[in-house]
């Protein structure tokens, strides 16, 4: 049984990664890239600071360094080394049959994946700490397009991404939970009844630029794709 699927995992592999298009080449290459995504975190930590006091600010840092030490260590740091999977672009009997772009391969292992790891387990705390339908939806695209980039890029299998998205969802919901316990003791949540505010008290207003970054990103992924692709 784990044999066939890890032969469908090889299958689904070969059908999702790559194209023939330069242009899609360096789309998944920007997506990829953490710095692509920075203005988003920038804006989600400037949201944060305009609706917490200090404490509240700090508390809510501590936990998502909390948390992406919990992504990142349990994939690379215990995952990977123990159970020794290839990554695709590693593995000798499909580095010839997959796609890989400007001969990207990462590191030796890729079982779980610590992008899918990072980008669900963030996504997932922000969407249960903010509680804005908008930016919800907006976060779960983002996790999901820099995981799906490392199927296309060819360094990681779906169960890979899968695995690692599954870890990352668990833990950005116990950190969420610590957080949330941990801020009525230190850090009391303030309670607001208006249409202007989240449930969880985040101004509608101060999301806007969370919105609007999105937009700008995406221009700046296919600028420099088109760069990309022109490049010989």
């Amino acid at each position: 049984m784990i044999e066939q699927i890890i032969q469908w995992d090889k299958e689904l592999l070969v059908a999702l990664n790559g194209s023939s298009s330069s242009f899609l080449d360096g789309i998944m290459m920007t997506i990829t890239e953490t710095s692509t995504w920075v203005p988003l975190f920038a804006c989600l930590l400037c949201a944060v600071i305009w609706n917490n006091k200090w404490r509240g600010t700090l508390l809510i840092i501590l936990m998502v360094a909390l948390l992406i030490t919990l992504c990142d260590q349990f994939a690379s740091g215990f995952c990977k080394p123990y159970f020794h999977r290839l990554r695709p672009s590693q593995s000798p009997d499909l580095a010839e049959v997959i796609d890989l772009v400007n001969d990207y391969r990462c590191g030796l292992y890729g079982f779980i994946s610590s992008h899918a790891s990072n980008t669900f387990g963030v996504s997932v705390f922000f969407m249960l700490l903010i509680r804005s339908r908008k930016v919800s939806l907006l976060l779960l695209l983002y996790a999901c397009l820099a995981s799906y980039s490392r199927i296309y890029l060819g360094v990681h299998y779906p169960l890979d991404i899968l695995a690692g998205a599954l870890w990352g969802i668990l833990c950005g919901v116990m950190v969420y939970m610590l957080y949330r316990w941990l801020s009525k003791r230190f850090s009391p949540p303030a309670h607001v009844i208006s249409s202007s505010y989240t449930v969880t008290g985040y101004r509608h207003s101060d999301l806007r630029p969370i919105l609007g970054v999105f937009p700008v990103i995406f221009v700046y992924i296919i600028i420099r794709a088109t760069i990309f692709a022109f490049t010989p």
